[in-house]
């Protein structure tokens, strides 16, 4: 990267957050670490901040964003909200689930936030500096990845320095992200309830704050969330999923008794694997080798998350 395109990186202490909240309000992009990986944040009701989203990732436009609110009350004067999106409100909130409702006619969104659909993806982040902003710009933040579109998410500041350059203002630098994987996205409909996203949160918590399964079998046929693309989370260099050793010019992410070059979890944990995925993605994609590996992970709980991110980075 040469010094022309190194982008501000400001540690995310007080004075770093209250530059970051006053470049959004100006209108600018700001990279702000959260619990789950680092978004580009814009305001949300200004259209041509987010078209400097879309432009910086080079993010399709059919492609929605979620926008990031500092408490319920917030979120509910953006969309309608019934019993159970509150209770679900009520379960995650703050944290790594995002809520896809019906958008309020007078929510003042910039347009092109929901790709022109009906409905609106809302999440209240838990992450102490992501909340501080939100608190001090006073405004909704549309924040998707902080990286070029259908590339591997960024979990440290130096991720997204290296995918966007300086085509974000300021990175505010919070260190690595805890849960290293994109929020968990539940539709709300009135014909019942489904996941478009696995994440953090599993289906089954899900089940148990609603009282129901996933009663919706509809599936819609279009974009109605963020990372719904087949191919996504793309480390630029063929990926072989299930691999139980390493052929030759493959990089091998292990995870349990399979050791490979970098492991996920030597013990096996889903939890550390998780949070650790993006990172080795992109360890994986600088190593010299021209292929990667990974070793089978368990479907239950956040494997399935996991193994959707890996599903659509070898597509």
């Amino acid at each position: 990267m040469t010094q022309a395109s190194r982008p501000t990186v400001l540690p995310a202490d007080a004075t770093g957050i209250t530059r970051a909240a006053m470049l959004l309000r100006e209108g600018g992009l700001v990279a702000v670490p959260t619990e789950t990986v680092y978004g580009l944040a814009a305001r949300a009701d200004r259209d041509e901040s987010v078209a400097a989203i879309y432009h910086a990732k080079r993010r399709p436009s059919f492609n929605p964003l979620i926008v990031h609110v500092s408490d319920l009350a917030a979120a509910e004067r953006l969309a309608v909200f019934d019993a159970r999106a509150r209770q679900l409100a009520a379960a995650f909130w703050p944290g790594p689930l995002t809520l896809v409702l019906p958008l309020r006619a007078e929510a003042g969104l910039a347009a092109a936030v929901t790709a022109g659909l009906a409905t609106v993806a809302l999440r209240c982040p838990a992450h102490p500096v992501m909340r501080a902003v939100l608190a001090q710009a006073e405004l909704p933040l549309a924040a998707p990845s902080a990286n070029r579109s259908g590339g591997v998410s960024p979990t440290c500041s130096d991720h997204v320095a290296l995918s966007l350059g300086a085509a974000v203002d300021l990175i505010l630098d919070g260190g690595a992200c805890e849960a290293g994987l994109e929020s968990t996205i539940v539709a709300v409909r009135e014909s019942g309830w489904q996941v478009l996203r696995p994440g953090p949160i599993t289906r089954e918590a899900i089940t148990v704050v609603l009282g129901t399964v996933d009663s919706d079998g509809t599936r819609n046929a279009g974009i109605e969330a963020p990372g719904q693309l087949e191919s996504h989370y793309a480390p630029g260099k063929p990926v072989r999923l299930n691999a139980m050793t390493a052929e030759a010019g493959e990089f091998l992410i292990g995870f349990g008794a399979i050791a490979g070059d970098a492991s996920l979890s030597v013990a096996g944990d889903l939890t550390e694997a998780a949070s650790r995925l993006y990172a080795l993605l992109h360890q994986a994609a600088a190593s010299p080798h021209p292929r990667i590996a990974v070793a089978p992970i368990p479907g239950e709980g956040i494997g399935l998350a996991i193994n959707d991110r890996l599903r659509r980075a070898a597509a």
